[in-house]
This record gives C-alpha cells, structure tokens and sequence, in this order.
C-alpha cells in the first residue's frame, strides 16, 4: 500500500475524532518502515490525542491488513513551523509568515521567505519584500510556517 492509499483510507477515523491529518510520510529508515502522521484539531493536539489516534490507525490498520511488512507508527503535532500543503491550509495561513524551498532554483535561489498570500491561479503567492512572487505548485517542494515569526492559530 502507498501513501495516498494509506491516507485515503486513515482520514475519514481521523475527522471523525476531530482531527485533521496535516502531513503523512511513509518510508523505509533504515532496516524498517516508518509510517509517520502528523495531526492536529483545532485548539491543538495533546499527548493523550497522540496516544489514542496511535491506538485508533494502528487498529484499523491492522483490521484492514492494509501493511503487509511491519512497521513503526509514529504520531505527532505538526509543529509551529508547520507544513502547508492543502488547498485549504494555503488560504487558512494567508498573511502567515513563511519558508518555502523549490525544486528548481530561481536565479540560483531555492529557498525563500516571505507573507504567505494563498494561492493564485494554482501557483502559491508569496510576498517577498517588494515582491510577489508566483511559484508553480509542481516546482514547490516545501512550504513551511516561518516558526521564527509570531504565529496565532486561534480560531477567530
């Protein structure tokens, strides 16, 4: 099973507790696969919601018989330093500060900083100093919240 299988199948038990899936990595380290989910609800995530989606995925994992090699299952926050990847996250932290690094460099530059602005046309907008600037989502490899900045994730 792939990741996006894994994740197709793991995210609807994630939303109904509540959650939301925010990143999934699913690769071998060295003698053993890892099967990383990072998560979040909306005041947070606790050790204790780690603790019981770490039962709740395994469990249904296992039921499903969806991994046939053996494997660690990891949960954790995302971070304050965060990765945007959805749709959704790109306008749900427009005016954020962040970090983003791209595939093929820009006038020798592949990593850039600046104000978040969501997206535009299928490219994500950033502000950088004076500049706006346009990045096809197929060059983006990372977009990060800058976790040097101050960031508010309280619900308006």
């Amino acid at each position: 099973m792939d990741a996006k299988e894994i994740e197709t199948l793991i995210t609807p038990v994630i939303e109904q507790e509540g959650g939301e899936l925010v990143d999934l990595q699913w690769r071998r380290e060295g003698h053993q696969w890892v099967l990383r989910l990072f998560l979040d609800k909306p005041k947070g995530i606790s050790l204790d919601d780690c603790a019981y989606f770490s039962d709740r995925v395994g469990a249904l994992l296992d039921d499903a018989n969806a991994i046939e090699q053996s494997y660690v299952l990891e949960i954790s926050s995302p971070g304050l330093d965060r990765v945007v990847k959805k749709d959704k996250d790109f306008e749900r932290f427009a005016g954020k500060p962040v970090k983003i690094r791209v595939k093929i460099a820009e006038n020798g530059q592949r990593r850039f900083a600046g104000i978040l602005k969501g997206l535009r046309d299928g490219a994500v907008a950033v502000q950088v100093g004076a500049d706006l600037k346009l990045f096809s989502r197929a060059n983006v490899d990372e977009v990060r919240l800058d976790d040097a900045a101050h960031v508010d994730f309280g619900e308006d």
